[in-house]
């Protein structure tokens, strides 16, 4: 699905309005994204039009920070601040995303399916990060990417709640990511 400026700015308003207020009718949503209800309705139709919307996009743009990284040719840190910085470019899609998130999410059996790749490619980038020296080796590439994926994502809700300002985000993460909670002084 090829969105407009217009359109993409439209998805983010609602991918916010449906956060924020989960039991809103189409009216309301169509409200908080600042269009009129027959706008909404001319763009999605009906609410689960809009949820299969919002999570097709979130797939695409998903797919689009990883071919914007170039995770397997870049440097590995160069590619991981990349990373951070892409991710949190979507903010309001990946805390929609959250919000969709159950325990069978990314289960096959449960249109998990779409994910994948998305997945795999964050587990090929840490183990060729770890291959090549650059991630401990210890710690599997899968959970490296479970840790990066909770990392965003938990980033994204603290700055939706207001816990987190946005505009250290990418250096915590970053920070957070490769080095931990120890103090450098504390560091062993």
């Amino acid at each position: 699905m090829t969105l407009t400026a217009h359109d993409e700015r439209l998805i983010k308003a609602l991918a916010v309005a449906i956060v924020e207020r989960p039991r809103a009718t189409l009216k309301e949503l169509a409200e908080a994204a600042g269009v009129s209800k027959a706008t909404l309705h001319r763009f999605c139709g009906t609410r689960d039009n809009l949820v299969e919307m919002l999570q097709s996009h979130g797939e695409t743009v998903l797919k689009q920070v990883i071919d914007t990284c170039d995770l397997q040719r870049s440097e590995p840190l160069d590619a991981l601040r990349r990373l951070i910085g892409e991710h949190l470019t979507h903010r309001e899609l990946l805390a929609f995303l959250m919000f969709q998130y159950s325990p069978d999410f990314l289960s096959p059996d449960a249109d998990g399916s779409r994910w994948q790749s998305y997945i795999d490619a964050l587990d090929a980038f840490f183990l060729r990060g770890q291959q090549n020296g650059v991630f401990r080796i210890d710690i599997t590439a899968a959970v490296f990417t479970e840790l990066f994926i909770t990392l965003i994502y938990g980033m994204v809700d603290a700055e939706r709640r207001g816990r987190a300002a946005s505009s250290g985000s990418a250096s915590v993460l970053e920070q957070m990511f490769l080095h931990g909670a120890a103090s450098p002084a504390g560091a062993v």
